[in-house]
Order: C-alpha cells, then structure tokens, then sequence
C-alpha cells in the first residue's frame, strides 16, 4: 500500500484516533469514510458498547454514517453448524475481491448461556480472506440475541457501506429452523445445505426455507456428487410449494464446493440477476425502507425494556417478588401483573 506523503515528500501527519478515553467521533467518522480498518473496528466496538456514556456517540457515529451514500448490496448466509459457512464465505468473499469488490463479513459467534463469552474465532477459519487487502471480518458475540446475529448487526452494516464496502456478508449463528432475523436486514438471503444429512425434510416445513432467495448444497464434491443431484432434485421440487415471493424472484437451488472452489461464480451470476430484477421492479428499495422501519420498532422495544428494567425502584419491586416466587407465596404471572401494573409509563416513580 502506497503511504501518502506531502509536498516536500515527507510522510504525512494523519489525525489520529485517541485509544484512550472518549472517541473524538468527526475524525472518527473521517478516517472510517476513508477506508481505515482500525477506524472501522473501533466505531463498531464503540456501538457494541452497553455503556451509558457511550450510546449518544454510536448514535451521532451511526447518523453520521447513514448520510454517506452506498451502492452496496447486503447477503445474509446461514445454515445448521457443519454446512461449511466460514469455508463458503473464504471461498466467495476471495472470488469477489479478486474482481475488485471490497467485502466485509460480519460473523456472529455463539456465547455461552454459562460464562456468556464467546471464542469470535471465525478469522482463524478465514485465513486467507482475512489477510486480503480488499476484505475486513469482524467477528461479535451473539449474546442473549435471538434470531442468529447479534444486537449491532444493522448499525455495524451501515459502518461497513460508509467504509466503502462493496458487498457485506452476514454470516449468521447457524442454529437452525429459527434464524430467520436476518433476513430483515439483507438483500438477499442464502442458505447452506448438505446433501445426505436427512435435511431435504426440512424443505417441507415453513420458516426459514420460506424465507430463503437461494439454496446452496455445500461440499459438491467427491463420493457426494451423488447425493447431491438427488438433494437438488428434492429441493426443488419442495420450493414450488410455496406462494410466490412478492419481489417476483423464483428461490434457485445451486450447488458448490467451497473447498474446491467449484460453483462459487455461478452464486454470483445467480445473486446480481436477483439485484438487476428488484431493482428494475423497486422491490429493492422498498425493502430497503422496510428494513429501516422494522429497525426503528425494534429499537424502540429494545429502549423501552433498557429504560423499565434499568429503573432502580424497579430492580427492587422485582426482587421483591422473586423473592415472594421463591417462597411460593404468588405466582409468577401473578406478580408479572402485579410489577406492571404498579409502573405508571408516564413517569419514572414508582408508588
């Protein structure tokens, strides 16, 4: 990489981004608009942050970032754990920065109902993406999250199409039947497949695959291939039982080997004919804005429980009544309406 120098040839003096105490958020938001990955990962650490002081400067960060316009499109890949996800993406992001495209992957790793930590090892699975010049992984924490992605998933995309990437891909979970909240924050949403593994059932049960654009069989190679033909062929056939989708695109079913990097172009071919029909019918755009409504509603539901639970009255009421539940003096329905009833939403006393 070139390093930028001045008139007399000297090495130019970038801003620098404080590592201690508060972000300066305007050379923050400057260094990120530029490219700079570490800008990158510590504006979405800084909105992954819970504390307190720190929410207002996401808020302005994230504001900031909405006003720079992207021509990015935003893939969502799931699939049961052992599809071969990580192996895909390596395989796919390489085959798109090797065109040009700058990619960002957005994984999100499972936490511990125990411990709550979370390994964020998916850069030692993507060793040679993460090494490219052209492609940034940012592993988070799932957390207490549902749906496969994690709380910051939306904000950190709009981070990630200010910073000038092309394609974003969000890799989610992989927990099965119920990961389907990313789907409210993609363009197109992939889902992974293994051939042989009892899973052409599941293209009979609504949900996710009701919800997919295409259904990629990973590992299509070897003693498999057979297998494979066969999955296809039943998967298809199981995707004509669904209504039609409203942005008139027919879900395909593909096939590839990721770690033969065989078929991945042909996922390419197959998501920009996707992009060329729901652009030139508008469905793009108007999903697009679903998608911003649907993140202003559950914003607001997030901040209402922040705001009640966070109450100090309220932390003692709810003692209290555990308390009581324990002993098995009420119910815990019971004291949930009781807790509620006492709050007044329009003022934060609590009798």
């Amino acid at each position: 990489m070139a390093v930028k120098r001045n008139d007399l040839g000297q090495k130019a003096q970038l801003p620098k981004i404080r590592r201690q105490g508060p972000i300066y958020i305007p050379v923050l938001f400057n260094s990120l608009k530029n490219g700079d990955k570490i800008a990158l990962a510590q504006g979405i650490t800084l909105i992954e942050s819970t504390r307190n002081k720190d929410f207002e400067r996401a808020e302005e960060l994230v504001t900031r970032c909405l006003q720079v316009h992207s021509n990015s499109i935003r893939i969502g890949i799931t699939g049961v754990p052992g599809v071969g996800k990580s192996t895909f993406i390596e395989a796919f992001g390489t085959h798109l920065t090797q065109m040009g495209k700058k990619v960002a992957v957005l994984a999100v790793d499972p936490s511990s109902s125990v411990t709550k930590g979370s390994i964020l090892g998916d850069k030692t699975r993507m060793e040679k993406l993460a090494k490219d010049p052209n492609a940034f992984i940012r592993p988070s924490p799932a957390q207490d999250s549902l749906g496969g992605v994690a709380k910051r998933t939306r904000e950190t995309i709009i981070l990630c199409e200010a910073a000038g990437f092309d394609v974003v891909l969000v890799e989610t979970v992989g927990v099965g039947q119920s990961e389907t909240l990313v789907h409210s924050m993609v363009d197109f949403f992939l889902l992974l497949k293994l051939a042989g593994a009892g899973d052409e059932l599941q293209g009979l049960k609504r949900g996710i695959m009701e919800m997919a654009d295409a259904l990629v069989i990973n590992k299509a190679d070897g003693e498999n291939l057979k297998a494979v033909k066969l999955a296809m062929t039943e998967f298809k056939r199981a995707l004509h039982l669904y209504p039609p989708k409203e942005n008139a695109w027919s879900p395909e079913v593909l096939s590839c080997s990721s770690l033969n990097n065989l078929g991945i172009d042909a996922v390419w071919e197959m998501i920009l004919k996707f992009l060329a029909l729901t652009k030139e019918n508008g469905h793009f755009g108007e999903n697009r804005i679903a998608q911003n409504k649907n993140w202003f509603l559950q914003t607001v539901e997030e901040q209402l429980k922040f705001q009640f639970f966070g109450r100090e009255t309220i932390k003692r009421k709810m003692a209290n009544y555990l308390e009581q539940i324990a002993n098995h003096t009420i119910s815990p329905v019971a004291a949930a309406h009781e807790l509620l009833n006492i709050s007044n939403p329009g003022t934060d006393e609590i009798p």
